[in-house]
């Protein structure tokens, strides 16, 4: 009798504790688990870069800029790594953070990239994508699923291929 009396208090504690918990919903952020916030840009005129759409496949976002060779290399070697994948499984967006457009076009030349779906956000550092993607500690690549959100930070092109595929490359 103990027994069941213990299960019952016990039964009856759990629903009352889970009656005032709320399911705590996915945040808007940079980190792994958020939703990544929409981009908007001046080239992409009243459209965005919003990743919540479904639309089947991943996007890969990296930000650079001249000044950050890191940064920069990271941008070549995600270009030519992910660009044999099938355009269904990937879509792939690089904004630089350079202020001036003739070091964005310059910079682009120099590396041998086509300006396919690379951006220039003006505003640099200034710019409110600087702060919705934490880049004050770096400039940074996400991988976004197609429910917009963010499941790798910083991965390497091997990495993204086999996530975007599911095959180790």
């Amino acid at each position: 009798m103990k027994i069941k009396a213990c299960i019952l208090s016990g039964l009856v504690a759990a629903l009352f504790l889970s009656v005032g918990t709320e399911k705590a919903g996915i945040t808007e952020g940079f980190q792994i688990g958020d939703y990544a916030p929409a981009i908007i840009l001046p080239e992409f005129g009243s459209g965005a870069l919003d990743f919540r759409r479904g639309a089947g496949r991943y996007t890969l976002v990296n930000f650079w800029a001249a000044y950050d060779a890191e940064s920069r290399v990271r941008n070549v070697q995600l270009r030519n790594s992910v660009k044999e994948l099938d355009s269904s499984l990937l879509a792939v967006h690089s904004i630089s953070m350079d202020e001036r457009q003739s070091i964005f076009e310059g910079t682009l030349k120099a590396d041998g990239l086509d300006g396919t779906n690379q951006w220039n956000d003006r505003k640099g550092k200034a710019s409110s994508l600087y702060k919705m993607y934490g880049l004050e500690k770096g400039l940074r690549s996400f991988l976004i699923d197609d429910q917009g959100v963010i499941v790798g930070v910083d991965l390497s092109p091997r990495e993204v291929i086999r996530i975007v595929t599911g095959k180790n490359v």
